[in-house]
This record gives structure tokens, C-alpha cells and sequence, in this order.
């Protein structure tokens, strides 16, 4: 990579910095558990089927569980009750322990608690297992079937209907693409709920499901052997559900999913608290399972001016690469983002791209990095917008992204037709592929416009690190400090389902996964 631009120890400083600014909220989840915790839990136990109007069993007993006040014990120990008192299946858990009055659920002796958990250990242990063999298959399929070279061309699907996304996959698949991302319907982060079943009628995509993942990992399985390179899968873990998201997609074998500490908070007015606990269980299972996450810096700068904002987006890649690797996340796991932003009519954007994703790359040499094409500039256009995607392509292969989303030529137009996929994937590869090894024939000059403005982000970059960990998190989002975007912590929606943990908590997964 061109230009060092920053010294190593400055880098340091810097996530030292990010380590203790998390060390706060790492308290607060150590102390808290919430109901799309529990409900995970239930999930992992088997309990992934719906009741009477569609409403998820795993809804059914931990509401029942949070409104009985005893959810503090964790949902796998009153898995283990419900299997007490004679339950034979997960659906039969659930109905004993619904049907049953608050003053039922009374103490046991202490060595009929010890055995109750004891079996319930065992039983998360097999359910381990079978999840890690199911993610095994995904890995001798990734083997079998080696991906190209990065960047990963990466595309969106979104008709609303998952048979028809399937078919649309297929095509960009067959066109070049490297990853398929899989839309979700809209709001879906505001339900506290994973809804069940294929959907074939989503408003702006379908809902991140586990069967509409079993559908399309299936079809991209077929594909991948028909072509005879591995084709990836993507979704959406974040909202109300992150952690049952995970669940579902580690299950179904997913490869990627758009993961963010913070986007929650900020762009979907999640409770700060509620999204904090959730996100590292949600990685916890994201680092088990092989899944690389996508993070939503990209994102600050469509709230905010790209040019100005710069350095949010670095300091957040610090803050989320932190809270990353406390919950188990590896380097090739890390999909920072970050995007081609800067207003083109600005002066030498080329050279300021250049330069922030060259200080990102210098930042975290060895994640894999996800860069996000130009959006909010988009107009109507299709021939300047189509030449300004192909400026983000030639950014990405210079500065070696890992994944690169592609950009549309119809943004802001209509959702992406078979062909503007296959106009964008096709310059993408000739991008690509003409300007391979563009990084190491070229040296930036250390006194030029891109290693100073590289400079110049990065120490305003620490000093709102170190404005973070002076004031803390919870003010610093309070303040707008990232996206312009102002939370307050006990604001937004989902806070009432944080629960504190009782000193006898249970759950054996998570035991497992920190293992």
C-alpha cells in the first residue's frame, strides 16, 4: 500500500483508545440480557416454528417468561423446567409453560436445579454441535468451489418476492457477481419479532427470515456448482433482532451479514442500551459460524457531508472493530465500511477518495474491508452516474477493498433491473481487471494532497476518540457526534425488553460461545 501517511504507534493509540471506550458498555452487557436474546436461546434449542396467527413460538414463551417476571433467570433454564415437568418436544415447552400460573413457577431443591441444568447443558452441547456441522458444509462447498480474487463484486436483489429475488440472483450470479445481498423488507428492524415462512409479497424486499435463507442459500449452492466458484450470501442482522438474525443465518449458512454496533441506534432509533447487549451476542454466533460482518460507517456520510465527516468514519471503524474482536470476531471477519461519498462537484474527489480509502486500509490492513458505492449524489443521469461508479471501482481495486457493493446507474431511479446489474458487473470486472496491481506500481508522495488530507482525518479522527473516552459513549452519541444524528440512552424503542440478570442466570450457549 502506498504511503504510510500515519506511524504505527498512532494506530495503536488508537485502539487503545477504542478499548476504553467500550469498556463501559462491556459492563453493561455483562449485567443485561434481552428478550431477543432468550428468544435466540429458544432457537438454538429448536424452538423456530410459529403458533396461531404466525406469532414465533420463541415470542410465545419469553413473553410469557418476561411478563411473569422470572425472565432474569434466562429462557434456556425454564427450557429445562418445561422438559421437568414433562415436556417432550420444544412446542410442547412452550405450552406447558404458558399455560402455566405465575405461583407455579416457584424454587426447586438444590439438587434437582443441578440436574434440571445439567441436562439442559448437554442439550445446548448437541445443539452446538449440529450448527457447527452445518457450518462445516458451507466451508467444504467454499473449498470445493474457490471464490476469485477480491474485490468481491458484490449485489443487491430486492423484488419483494424471495422465489423472484432467487431467479434474479441466479442471473447476476451468472453475469459475474461474487456476492448476493438479499434486501430486507422495510422496517423489518422495528419488529421485535422474526416473522415465519417464505415471503412472497415484502414491501421493498423480503423479511429476513430462516426459510427465505434456507431458499436462497440453496439456489446459490446450485449455482455455485454449476459455475464452479463459490457464490456468497448476505443479510441484514440488526433492529430489534440482531442475535436471532445471526442465529438464523449461521444456521443456513450464510457467509456475510450487515452487522453495526451502532447503525441501530443511530439510523432506526433502537434503544442505545437494547442495541449494545444484542450486537455481542449477535457476534458472538457471527464468530462461531465464519460469518464476516458488514459495517455501517458508509452510512454517516449520507446523513452527513462526506468531506467534513471524514473522520467519524474512521473513529467508529475503531469503536466497532473493538467491540468486534471482544466478541470473538477475527480480522478476515471485519467488513468495515466505508463509501465513494464526496460530492462530485467538488475539486479533486478522485484524490480525496483515494485518500480515505487508503487511511482505511492503512488502519486495518488485514480485514477484508466493504466499500460502498456512490448514492447520495446520484441523480437522474445514468451516463454520469454510470462513470461515477466506475471512479469507485477504480478506488477499490487500488486500495485493495475486500468487497465492493456495486453501484447502479439507475439509483435513485427504481429498484436495479437484470440489466443494470449486468452493466455495472461488467465494468466492474474490466475495472478490475485492467487496473490489477495499480497499488504497487505507484507511490504516493508523502508531502502530496492525499497523504496530508490522510494526516489531517486521522488526527481529527483522535480527537474524537479521545472525546469519546473523556465523555463516554452514551454522550457522545447524545451530541450527534456520529451521522448528525442525536440518541439519548433511554430513548428509542426496545428498551423495555433489557433485563438485568439474576446472580443465578443461565444460558449455556453463551457459555459455549465465549468458551
Amino acid at each position: 500500500m502506498p504511503g504510510p501517511f500515519i506511524e504505527d504507534a498512532q494506530i495503536a493509540h488508537a485502539r487503545k483508545l477504542a478499548e476504553e471506550i467500550t469498556d463501559p458498555v462491556f459492563d453493561l452487557i455483562r449485567r443485561n440480557t434481552t428478550v431477543s436474546i432468550e428468544r435466540t436461546v429458544l432457537r438454538f434449542f429448536g424452538l423456530s416454528g410459529a403458533g396461531t396467527r404466525g406469532v414465533p413460538l420463541a415470542n410465545l414463551m419469553v413473553d410469557r417468561l418476561h411478563e411473569a417476571k422470572v425472565l432474569n433467570r434466562g429462557a434456556a433454564y425454564w427450557y429445562g423446567r418445561a422438559l421437568h415437568m414433562g415436556a417432550k418436544s420444544p412446542l410442547e415447552a412452550v405450552e406447558r409453560l404458558t399455560a402455566l400460573p405465575n405461583d407455579k413457577l416457584g424454587p426447586l431443591s438444590p439438587e434437582v436445579e443441578a440436574n434440571l441444568r445439567d441436562e439442559v447443558r448437554s442439550e445446548a452441547r448437541a445443539a452446538m454441535e449440529d450448527l457447527k456441522g452445518r457450518i462445516a458444509q458451507r466451508d467444504a462447498l467454499r473449498k470445493q468451489f474457490p471464490m476469485p480474487p477480491a474485490p468481491h463484486k458484490y449485489v443487491i436483489v430486492a423484488t419483494g418476492n424471495i422465489y423472484d429475488d432467487v431467479d434474479q440472483a441466479r442471473a447476476a450470479a451468472q453475469a459475474g457477481a461474487d456476492v448476493i445481498a438479499v434486501i430486507r423488507s422495510t422496517a423489518q428492524s422495528l419488529l421485535d419479532y422474526v416473522p415465519h415462512g417464505a415471503t412472497t409479497e415484502g414491501y421493498g424486499g423480503t423479511y429476513a427470515t430462516q426459510e427465505n435463507f434456507r431458499i436462497m442459500r440453496e439456489a446459490l449452492d446450485e449455482e455455485s456448482r454449476k459455475l464452479g466458484r463459490y457464490i456468497q450470501l448476505t443479510n441484514y442482522s440488526s433492529g430489534l433482532c440482531m442475535a436471532e438474525i445471526a442465529f438464523a443465518a449461521a444456521y443456513e449458512r450464510l457467509d456475510m451479514l450487515l452487522n453495526d454496533a451502532m447503525y441501530g441506534i443511530l439510523f432506526r432509533d433502537i434503544n442505545m442500551r437494547r442495541t449494545f447487549i444484542d450486537q455481542y451476542f449477535s457476534r458472538r454466533i457471527c464468530a462461531l459460524a465464519g460469518i464476516i460482518i458488514n459495517t455501517g460507517e458508509d452510512n454517516y456520510i449520507t446523513t452527513a457531508d462526506a468531506y467534513d465527516a471524514a473522520h467519524t468514519v474512521i473513529a467508529s471503524q475503531f469503536i466497532n472493530e473493538t467491540f468486534a474482536k471482544r466478541a470473538g470476531l477475527k480480522d478476515w471477519q471485519l467488513g468495515i465500511g466505508h463509501s465513494y461519498e464526496i460530492d462530485p462537484y467538488r475539486e479533486e474527489t478522485l484524490l480525496l477518495e483515494l485518500s480515505q480509502a487508503m487511511l482505511v486500509r492503512r488502519c486495518f490492513p488485514d480485514a477484508p474491508l466493504k466499500y460502498m458505492p456512490p448514492t447520495k449524489h446520484k441523480e437522474t443521469d445514468i451516463f454520469f452516474s454510470h462513470a461515477y461508479d466506475v471512479m469507485a471501482d477504480l478506488v477499490a481495486i487500488w486500495t485493495r477493498q475486500g468487497i465492493q457493493l456495486l453501484g447502479m446507474m439507475t439509483e435513485a431511479m427504481h429498484t436495479p433491473l437484470l440489466a443494470d446489474r449486468y452493466v455495472a458487473l461488467k465494468a466492474a470486472k474490466y475495472i478490475h481487471t485492467a487496473a490489477r496491481g495499480i497499488d504497487e506500481e505507484f507511490t504516493v508522495r508523502e508531502d502530496g494532497k492525499i497523504a496530508n488530507r490522510a494526516r489531517f482525518v486521522f488526527g481529527e479522527a483522535m480527537k474524537l476518540l479521545e472525546e469519546c473516552r473523556n465523555e463516554g459513549m452514551v454522550a457522545a452519541i447524545g451530541k450527534g457526534r456520529f451521522g448528525d444524528v442525536k440518541r439519548e440512552e433511554t430513548g428509542g424503542k426496545g428498551l423495555e425488553g433489557v433485563v438485568e440478570k439474576a446472580p443465578d442466570y443461565f444460558n449455556p450457549f453463551l457459555d459455549l460461545l465465549e468458551s
